[in-house]
């Protein structure tokens, strides 16, 4: 009997060893866990993001500086091109003719001033000699600035009517992508009228952060941008800065809390994040794609 209880008391103790092993075994497991989460919670550098952010980025309007018909429209909607190739020309038909006019008042009025200075030349020879009047002296001097004036008017409406003519060919003023095409061949344009626009592949993220996230965010710290069109690309970028007021401030009707009313409502402030990364692929960035940023806090 003695020999059959040892047996079952051994039976019993080795279980309980097991369990406690056990035990050992997952609580280090589990502190281990603990002490790397918190090491990795205290190295890694607090982070603010938002979602109200959006690429942005420059579009330089091409207008006409003269007014005429269209003769020819060398782009079309979305079409790359390069600094100062040809968009649109202008008949310039009528130009050339007003230059061909300017040009050839422009003579006359030199060979009047060469005349008059000549003259004046004589006059003075002359009245130094007593053999003409001061009266006669003055005279010849009034005709020479006359027409010296006259020649200097009608080298600046030469001058002016070659700038017409050259504004009948519109050329990109640079690098980009044409949009907002509103012209076509035959169409009578006036002067300042929008004819395209450009867009370039230069792009950076206005990202509208809380006022109460700003605590410690500062220019030259490292953000990271994913962009709504391709969820699987992560762009890095820095801030470049901060904007001086909030965006309610410079709306077209910016709040008045004078008025008896006032409601505390947390404001947002556009920060400029300039991108790092480039996209590849053929994909790009165009003004008003929406975009999360998180920028940390180093």
């Amino acid at each position: 009997m003695e020999h059959v209880k040892n047996a079952v008391d051994e039976l019993d103790v080795a279980p309980r060893r097991e369990r406690r092993d056990w035990r050992w075994i997952g609580g280090g497991a589990a502190a281990a866990l603990a002490g790397a989460l918190a090491v990795y919670l205290i190295m890694r550098a607090p982070t603010e993001s938002t979602d109200d952010a959006f690429i942005e980025a420059h579009v330089a309007p091409v207008s006409a500086r003269i007014a005429g018909h269209i003769s020819r429209v060398l782009v079309d909607d979305n079409q790359i091109v390069k600094a100062g190739e040809l968009l649109v020309e202008i008949d310039p038909r009528d130009f050339q003719t007003r230059l061909d006019q300017a040009r050839a008042k422009s003579a006359a009025d030199r060979a009047e001033t060469a005349k008059s200075a000549a003259d004046l030349k004589r006059a003075q020879a002359l009245f130094a000699k007593d053999e003409a009047s001061r009266q006669d002296l003055d005279h010849a001097q009034a005709e020479a600035d006359a027409s010296a004036a006259a020649l200097a008017q009608d080298e600046a409406a030469l001058r002016q009517a070659e700038l017409d003519l050259s504004y009948t060919r519109v050329t990109a003023p640079e690098d980009g992508r044409v949009t907002r095409k509103a012209v076509e061949p035959g169409a009578y344009l006036s002067i300042g009228q929008p004819l395209l626009a450009l867009v370039p592949d230069e792009a950076w993220v206005v990202a509208n952060f809380k006022e109460t996230q700003l605590t410690r965010m500062r220019p030259g710290q490292p953000a990271e941008i994913v962009v709504d069109t391709y969820p699987d690309v992560r762009l890095r970028g820095h801030v470049d800065s901060i904007q001086s007021g909030t965006g309610a401030r410079f709306s077209l009707l910016p709040a008045e809390n004078a008025t008896g009313n006032f409601v505390k409502v947390v404001q947002r402030v556009p920060v400029k994040i300039v991108l790092d990364d480039k996209l590849g692929g053929g994909r790009r960035l165009a003004p008003g794609m929406s975009v999360e940023a998180s920028v940390e806090l180093k």
